[in-house]
């Protein structure tokens, strides 16, 4: 390959999902409102956390940045599947590719982090209920945040920097509805080994250690829970993780389910759908998950509703 450029090609060819013609009008339709909800639902959060002072608190400033990274992490994707779907058009250029690329792995990555932060909060919470402002003092969580973020962008771009050096040829098609790292990866005509070398390694420090640090995190607070055991304490860990529980089964369920338990046939088609789960169906659901089962977040909507004085009687 010596000689050739790297960009031999301009642009890529998304084949999208694998819909019958005559169902794409309907599947349209619903992946519209469900990124609709997204964005909608987590700018409520968002907006929320912003505006109510009593939500000014460590876990609603990680919650924030949790439905932030959600809020961007489906709008990587859905433009452009919303786009194919509705003009036919399966082209994306070189370099939105691999922007494309960088930004999926960036909020993935995130989302990752934010979910371990979150769950040393209810860890020291629940532990060490007396000595939790002390702990969680602003400067420390600011430091978590920005921490999370900065390794995330180091990571996404040491990715895409590896990608970048590779040669694409002739075979500029991509089974799938966005720019995947590993589908990329097998159109490569050019060697491939470090960037799977590093796909292995890190993803096993980006997502194998976050998933073990959450784990431990709620070992150790079932633990303290069982040493003083009660129906008060049991109800309050419960309404104080079970929000948070349920955002890391569907993430990592999704994630290790993709990842760590592979299929024999239909490879591509389990990878378009459990795809399809941690990018939309996630990050749809998580605004639903924390405003349901959170009275914190009921309680805000309602004093924000009666502070702008939208005539709600009821509620005010």
């Amino acid at each position: 390959m010596t000689g050739r450029n790297q960009t031999v090609i301009s642009e890529f060819f998304l084949l999208g999902l694998p819909i019958h013609p005559g169902q794409q009008n309907l599947f349209y339709a619903l992946f519209l409102a469900m990124y609709l909800t997204t964005v909608l639902g987590n700018l409520l959060i968002i907006i929320l956390i912003r505006l109510d002072y009593n939500l000014h608190t460590p876990m609603y400033l990680f919650l924030s940045n949790l439905s932030f990274s959600d809020l961007c992490f489906s709008s990587v994707t859905m433009p452009k599947l919303l786009q194919i779907m509705q003009s036919q058009d399966l082209s994306i250029p070189y370099t939105g590719c691999l922007t494309q690329m960088y930004f999926f792995l960036f909020f993935a990555d995130l989302e990752s982090f934010l979910l371990v932060v979150m769950a040393y909060d209810r860890y020291v919470a629940i532990c060490f209920p007396l000595h939790y402002i002390t702990i969680m003092r602003p400067k420390l969580c600011l430091s978590l945040v920005v921490l999370s973020w900065v390794l995330t962008m180091l990571h996404a771009m040491l990715h895409t920097l590896l990608m970048a050096r590779l040669y694409f040829c002739v075979d500029n098609v991509i089974p799938h509805f966005f720019c995947d790292t590993s589908a990329l990866l097998k159109l490569a005509c050019s060697d491939t080994q470090v960037n799977e070398l590093v796909v292995f390694i890190m993803g096993g420090l980006i997502l194998v250690i976050p998933f073990l640090l959450i784990i431990v995190s709620y070992v150790r607070i079932v633990s303290s829970i069982l040493r003083v055991p009660s129906a008060s304490g049991i109800r309050k860990a419960f309404s104080t993780c079970g929000s948070h529980l349920s955002v890391v089964s569907l993430f990592y369920g999704t994630v290790i389910g993709l990842y760590l338990c592979p299929s024999a046939s239909n490879s591509t088609l389990k990878e378009t759908v459990m795809a399809m789960m941690y990018t939309v169906v996630t990050p749809m659901l998580n605004p639903f998950i924390y405003s349901l089962r959170n009275r914190d977040m009921k309680g805000a909507l309602q004093r924000v509703i009666c502070k702008r004085k939208i005539p709600f009687s009821l509620w005010c």
